[in-house]
């Protein structure tokens, strides 16, 4: 497996938009404390989950692994942009691995080829593989995003 110095996750959830970033190492240390997420789209019983999830997020602390995250109404993606943007500008020196949503992948790969030719791998969700240290962190960020999204539904 390729060793990446930052890895950014960017995803969707109906009309949210986020992100984490997170360095190699922290990532090693994340991973343990992340078994229990899963794709919150493949559940049977998505209230229970969220509800058992919320506890190993805060028990885990599993926020504070991350140098930077962000949720967002869609609206504002441009953003999430700008500012995933500037960590990959700000980090030239470094090797970094970007996992976004299949639906964005193209003109955001476009983008990042004009910031940085060589060192900013751009992936598709769809092409993570399952259990990877990289899938199971985009499971994170899929679960924030309907955390998120119920909390705000739960507001109206």
């Amino acid at each position: 497996m390729k060793e990446f110095d930052y890895y950014i996750f960017i995803d969707y959830s109906e009309n949210l938009i986020g992100y984490l970033i997170i360095e190699n190492k922290k990532l090693k240390e994340l991973i343990p404390g992340i078994s229990k997420f899963s794709h919150y789209k493949e559940l049977r019983c998505k209230s229970l989950y969220i509800q058992s999830i919320k506890a190993v997020i805060e028990k885990n602390k599993i926020l504070t692994f991350f140098i930077k995250h962000k949720i967002k109404k869609m609206k504002n993606n441009i953003d999430i942009y700008l500012e995933v943007f500037d960590f990959i500008k700000k980090h030239t020196n470094c090797i970094i691995f970007v996992s976004i949503d299949d639906h964005e992948y193209s003109n955001f790969e476009k983008f990042v080829k004009i910031i940085d030719v060589n060192k900013t791998i751009v992936k598709p969700e769809s092409k993570l593989v399952r259990n990877t240290p990289e899938y199971r962190v985009s499971l994170v960020l899929d679960t924030l995003l309907n955390i998120e999204r119920i909390k705000r539904q739960n507001e109206k």
